[in-house]
């Protein structure tokens, strides 16, 4: 694929003989069409054609030099829209128009004047202005293509004629994609209606209350309204969203919510919408589900600019059907905006991430704690067991106490017996026994066996001990030193006693 831009014949009106390769990018000036698919503004040869707007062989996305005129030849607009954007071109047969994609919508016309003249003089615009009358033309063309692929500014062609408007929804616009949102899954009669405040979300919810109360007096104050605020959210640009529903309660106390449609409808009242603008609203619209209808309406018809081929594909590589739908997005404030709102979601998933990582992290402490209690009364339960059976021998004891040994009591002081002699017997069990216990003493002693139950100790716990230890540590180190002084001053009395007594000795002697 080329991009070029051709050089500006000396001719008017006909057709040069420089050749341009199929499925190229043709320029402006004198260039023989091909019957490939290219995206050209080039001089087609149309030989024997008559009207003023001839056809040619050219299946692509281009126009022809202009609205010369030559003796024996009809020049003019070519192709129009071609199969490039999946729209029909001009033909000046009226007998043999063709019917578009868009329904005739730049086949027919006579049906449609005005749209007729502007897409005529957008291409005058774009491939052969008059404005100057010399090779300036030329150059005006490319800027006015410029403009075109750009989507803004005005295409100057004619000094009697205004400049067209080119704006981002013209076809020749190239800063267009399409992208994905998901669709609402609401009904009409969940009421939920959404309305974007110019306002922080920190003003929203502080105060809360009074836009309760200023919405119901945007409801006209009726007592058996309510309403009630369903989610607050963040947007980009310092503005917030806010879902709301209203409900109805009836005389008999049976309540119900108000339809979305119907709410919508009353907010947009030109009384009602000045007073949500003066609440900070910049824009109200409902949250509800498309209707199968709307959806295949949306899908079939392509967005004003959009390449019906680009359309179709973005429908294909739709990675979710039956939840997303393909929207356009036109120009890099469409993309901004987009940006935007993708980064404040991403900061929200990444809160509540954060807030469920808490909760896990809190819920693995209590889970710990729990286990300890757990095991802690396990123990406890067994030692009430064992305490609770000796309470009963001693009882069973002193209830039988003086009565003669019963067949029963007999009959399990032989079975006993009889297990108490098969454990004392050295091949049987007491060998096996003793065998355990010397392996069990072998693995408490080099600490091969890790007890199932683990305790943890609270960090602040932790912090507490440690705390007091080296309390206890600095206490203990002060004594140590008042000890050490302490015995220092003994030491020193006990020599000045040992040197009064030599004195007192030899004075007595």
């Amino acid at each position: 694929m080329a991009f070029n831009f051709g050089t500006p014949s000396g001719t008017t009106g006909t057709a040069a003989a420089t050749a341009a390769p199929a499925g190229g990018f043709g320029g402006f000036g004198t260039t023989t069409t091909t019957a490939g698919s290219a995206f050209s503004f080039s001089a087609p040869t149309n030989t024997g054609s008559t009207g003023l707007i001839g056809s040619t062989q050219n299946k692509g996305f281009g126009f022809g030099t202009g609205f010369g005129t030559a003796t024996g030849t009809s020049t003019g607009l070519g192709t129009g829209l071609g199969t490039g954007l999946g729209f029909g071109g001009f033909n000046t047969q009226q007998q043999q128009q063709q019917q578009t994609t868009l329904g005739g919508l730049f086949s027919q016309p006579t049906q449609a004047p005005a749209q007729s003249n502007q897409l005529i003089n957008t291409a005058s615009a774009l491939s052969a202005p008059t404005l100057l009358g010399d090779e300036r033309d030329a150059i005006l063309a490319k800027w006015n293509q410029l403009q075109a692929f750009w989507g803004t500014g005005k295409g100057y062609f004619n000094n009697n004629i205004p400049p067209v408007e080119f704006t981002q929804e013209n076809p020749f616009c190239r800063f267009k994609a399409v992208g994905y949102s998901c669709m609402p899954n609401n009904k009409d009669e969940d009421g939920l209606m959404v309305l974007v405040f110019n306002k922080k979300e920190t003003d929203i919810r502080s105060q809360q209350q009074q836009l309760v109360e200023s919405l119901h007096k945007v409801l006209g104050g009726n007592q058996t309204l309510t309403v009630n605020l369903e989610g607050i959210k963040t947007l980009p640009d310092d503005q917030t969203e806010v879902v709301i529903y209203v409900v109805e309660r009836s005389p008999n106390g049976t309540s119900r919510r108000v339809p979305a449609t119907t709410l919508y409808a009353h907010f947009e009242q030109a009384n009602i919408k000045t007073q949500l603008q003066q609440l900070g609203v910049t824009l109200s619209m409902t949250r509800t589900e498309l209707s199968p209808a709307q959806i295949k309406q949306l899908l079939q018809n392509p967005p004003a600019g959009v390449d019906p081929i680009i359309w179709e594909q973005a429908k294909v590589d739709n990675p979710d059907s039956e939840k997303l739908i393909p929207v356009p997005m036109v120009g890099f404030k469409e993309l901004l905006r987009r940006l935007k709102v993708q980064d404040q979601m991403t900061k929200q998933h990444q809160t509540r991430l954060d807030i469920i990582s808490e909760d896990i992290s809190e819920l693995q402490k209590n889970q710990t704690t729990t286990m300890a209690k757990i095991a802690q009364y396990k123990r406890k339960l067994m030692d009430l067991s064992h305490r609770t059976l000796q309470v009963l021998i001693k009882q069973e004891i002193q209830r039988k106490s003086g009565y003669a040994i019963q067949a029963d009591e007999e009959q399990l002081r032989v079975q006993l017996d009889t297990i108490q002699c098969e454990l004392n017997a050295p091949t049987q069990f007491k060998g096996r026994l003793n065998e355990l216990m010397s392996q069990i003493r072998m693995q408490n002693h080099f600490g091969a066996v890790k007890s199932e139950e683990r305790y943890y100790i609270d960090a602040d716990l932790l912090r507490e001990i440690k705390q007091h230890l080296k309390q206890q540590q600095e206490g203990l180190s002060h004594l140590i030193s008042i000890i050490k002084d302490d015995l220092e001053d003994i030491k020193l009395v006990e020599h000045g006693l040992n040197e009064a007594i030599h004195i007192r000795g030899g004075v007595f002697s």
